[in-house]
Parts: C-alpha cells; structure tokens; sequence
C-alpha cells in the first residue's frame, strides 16, 4: 500500500496566489464572445462583461488575469484600443485567424474586467513592433496621478483615477513571434525598455517581467540573465523581478499534436508523462536563474502552460479551440503540484487560456456557458493559494503507464493554511487501477472536513453544452479516520483533494 508522509511542522516557503493566474488573449472567442459581449448584447452583462462567466471566475478565486497577449502583444498598439469605440482603429489579427479586431475590448474594458472579477492586473507590452515611448506613455496613461498627456487623455476617456499595474511584462516570446531576436539583442532591449516602465506611484510598485525561454531552451535563459545582469548592481537598481518561461503539452508533438477527446491509453501516458516534464523544465532553468540570482530574488514565471491540442474539427484553425477531458483534469493536477513543491522559485503563473482557447476553464456557445474538467481541478485546488507548502513524500504507490511512458501512479502538494487546515491534493494517473493508501502526519487527532474528487470511468468524458455535469467535482467518500492515520482510496485516474484539521 501506498503511504503519504507528511510533516506538518516543516513548512518550506508560501505559494504565492498567482500561481494559480490565467491568461487572456485577442484569440479567437477568448475575450470576444467568451468574456466580452459588449454592453448592447442580450447576453445578461455588466459593462459588456458576461455575467455567467464573471460569476465562475469569481468562484475560482483568479488571482491574476494576463492581457492582451501571446504573440497578440507584439502587434497591439494601445492607442488603438481607447477612446469612443465607433472611431476605434479596425485591424485583421494576422496572428490568430485573419479576423477583424475592432478594438472594442482595450485598456479600460480589461481594467473593468479585472474590477468585476477582483484579481490583480498583468499588462503585456509591446516590445517586438512597438517603440519604448509607445510603452512609457501606456505605463503613464493607466498608473500616472497627477497633471500629464496621458494621465489627461484618460481622464478625457472617462477615468480620471489611475489603475494599478501590478505586473508589466516586457514583450512575449521574443525568441520567436516577438521579434525572433538573439538572446543577447533581447537582453539588452528588455534593459532599456523596462527603464521606462516607471513608477510613478511608489506605492503600488509595478513588477517587471522578462521574457523567458520556449521549453528546454537554455542557452535563452543563460543568454537573457548573462545580458541583463552584467554587473550585480543591477540587482538593486529592480532590472528585473520575474523570467517568464512557455510550455505546452503536446501528445503528438508540434506539428501534429493530436486529438483533444480521440485518444488511446497508450497516449493518455504520453500526454501525462510529457505533463510531468514541467518538473524537469523548472529544475533546469531555476538552476541556471541560481547561478545569476542564488538568493532567489527573482520569481518564475509560468505564463503559458497546458495543453494544446489539434483544434476541434469544423472551427477556424487560427482560433485553437478544443475540448477539454479527463485527461486534462489530470494535466492541470499534475502541473500544480509541481508549482507548489517549487513555490521557492515559482511565483507566477498562467493557465493558457481562461476561456475557448486551449486548455480553457471555461467553454461558451451564444448565452450558453459550460465549466471544463480543469476548471473543477483549479476549484478543488484554490485553497493552496497563499498557503505554507508543507513536507510531504509518497512512498509506496510504484509507477503505471505503457512503454516508454512510464509515470509515477501518484503525485501530490500539500498546503497550511492561517486557520491550520491542511490541504492535500492527489492525482492518480493510473487508467487500470484504483490505488489505496495511507495518510500519515507528524501529529494525531486530524479530521477530514472537505474531500473531493474530478473523476470518471471514461477517461474521454467531458462536458458539452447538452451534457454539461459529465466531469464535475463531486464528494469524496473512499476514507477512513484512524487515529494514527487517514486511509484512502483513490479512484483510477482521478484528481482528489482532502482538507484536514484538528
């Protein structure tokens, strides 16, 4: 049988909220249809803000919302999205679809989406076609107080009070759609730019994020951080606060990728073998960031990351719509626990993206709104956020799979939180097996008060708007209290949370 030790008194370090952030981008029904309607629309909204999906990522708890971009960033001009919105500049998104953008969602509707939905602000600028005025005068235009050009213009368009930027990233892939530069001409770009991401409310610092590499791209990393910080003092002088880094699960590989719902057993293994590669991927890089930055002054940052399918027949290609499994249930639980155990380094991240975009929480159709899979996992896992990470080990569990794609059956994080409750969550990866196992804690006396379960027999099942409760969070009923131990018994690929206190 399986064993989870866990030390309750050893706490490791804060996982930081935004861990748990998601990404919004000018792709496809992402923010147009998915999130904005617009004021006029029949759609119940406020502001042009759908309700319904309002609601959903409320109950979530979103931390922090990325805007506008992805590749999307580096072709958006900021002006362009202001002002009244019948003389918005029209423009066809030559990234994602060749569809007219209308630049009806800008600068002050992503503001009174992060206000509806209570989450922090992540702005992506414009480094790869932009000018670094551009981006001063839109660092100045949405944070300055005071008499200004911009500050003016936006009280002109109707906000007369500054927003709080609380992160600005400093262009997106830079080393591909971004501008397809060097590391070394990237490294010294991301110098200048980011000295003009001022701040101007001494307050409410603005955190600055440098673009990060594309997977296993280290010589990227080593370049970037060699280049940025040519001399220790750099550190003092704020250049930077957090690397980004990208990756996306692709059963199949890139070109390919391979089905969202049509897949066999054999890829099932694949895909999460190749979920489980995030580890590796943090380990690296964060060593490399060691080398620059061994007092972990600089935060991780994850702001692209689940899986990427090919899109669902019958839609726009440009627009990566895909339905959402089991399988990935089992993506989200898997990379969330490999964030917690490194919440030393990791400290922001991104779910790619929030809603009809890849591995999307969220699924709209006209007024018709459906939660995936991965939207419950991140539900069930939302109490990590701004816990303790905690000591914990499995012992015991063995490993599954087919072939070469051989996986641990089980992975697991678990969190303290101010009120001594103690979350534990636990993936079995597992198709054939239920796996039981015993919970042990440093102390005795624990009670379980929450336990719930993402499961289903069919590892293909997922929601539709005809069927929209296949995949929900439902109670978990397989444990026993002992008074040394917790015993469990995990469903066969399943994503189970426990929360215990004494």
């Amino acid at each position: 049988m399986a064993k989870l030790f866990i030390n309750e008194e050893n706490m490791i370090g804060r996982i930081e909220p935004e861990v748990y952030g998601h990404f919004s981008e000018h792709l496809g029904r992402c923010i147009y249809e998915g999130i904005y309607v617009g004021e006029n629309s029949d759609i119940p909204n406020t502001n042009g803000m759908r309700n319904d999906v309002v609601e959903a990522l409320k109950e979530l708890k979103v931390p922090v919302l990325r805007w506008p971009g992805g590749c999307f960033a580096d072709e958006y001009h900021w002006m362009d999205g202001i002002g009244d919105k019948s003389c918005r500049k029209k423009m066809v998104n030559t990234h994602w679809g060749g569809v007219v953008e209308d630049n009806s969602f800008g600068t002050h509707e992503y503001m009174e989406l992060c206000r509806q939905i209570g989450c922090k602000t992540y702005i992506n600028g414009n480094l790869g076609s932009g000018t670094v005025q551009e981006m001063s005068e839109w660092v100045e235009y949405m944070t300055f107080n005071g008499v200004s050009p911009m500050a003016d213009l936006r009280a002109a368009n109707g906000h007369k009070e500054p927003w709080t930027v609380d992160f600005f990233g400093i262009g997106n892939e830079n080393w591909g759609c971004g501008g397809n530069m060097t590391p070394e001409y990237y490294g010294n770009e991301y110098r200048r730019y980011q000295t003009y991401v001022r701040n101007y409310d001494k307050k409410k610092q603005i955190k600055k994020v440098c673009c990060g590499a594309n997977i296993d791209d280290y010589y990227w990393t080593e370049g970037v951080l060699n280049t940025a910080f040519a001399n220790t003092e750099d550190f003092v002088h704020g250049f930077m606060d957090y690397l980004s880094l990208h990756y996306y699960v692709h059963p199949e590989g890139w070109k390919i990728k391979g089905s969202a719902t049509d897949f066999n057993d054999a890829v099932w293994y694949k895909t999460l073998y190749k979920a489980l590669y995030m580890d590796t991927l943090v380990t690296q890089h964060g060593a490399i960031m060691d080398k620059y930055d061994p007092d972990k002054k600089i935060g991780m940052c994850v702001d692209e990351w689940g899986s990427w399918y090919t899109c669902e027949p019958g839609t726009n290609p440009g627009f990566l719509y895909q339905q959402n499994t089991l399988r990935d249930a089992l993506i989200a639980g898997i990379t969330l626990n490999v964030f917690n155990k490194h919440c030393d380094r990791v400290k922001i991240a991104a779910l790619a993206q929030m809603v009809n975009v890849l591995q999307a929480v969220i699924l709209t159709e006209g007024d018709k709104m459906v939660k995936t899979p991965t939207y419950h996992v991140m539900h069930m896992y939302r109490y990590h956020q701004g816990a303790s990470l905690i000591e914990s080990a499995v012992t015991g569990a063995g490993e599954t799979g087919a072939g070469k794609w051989t996986v641990p059956k089980i992975t697991e994080s678990v969190s303290k939180d101010g009120e001594g409750i103690i979350t534990i969550t636990l993936n079995n990866l597992s198709i054939e097996t239920a796996e039981g196992m015993e919970i042990k804690l440093a102390d005795n006396g624990y009670k379980v008060i929450e336990a719930k379960v993402v499961t289903n027999t069919d590892i293909h099942a997922h929601n539709t708007f005809e069927a929209p409760e296949q995949i929900t969070e439902q109670e978990f009923t397989g444990y026993t209290e002992h008074e040394d131990h917790i015993s469990v018994k995990l469903p066969a690929s399943s994503v189970t949370v426990l929360r215990v206190k004494k």
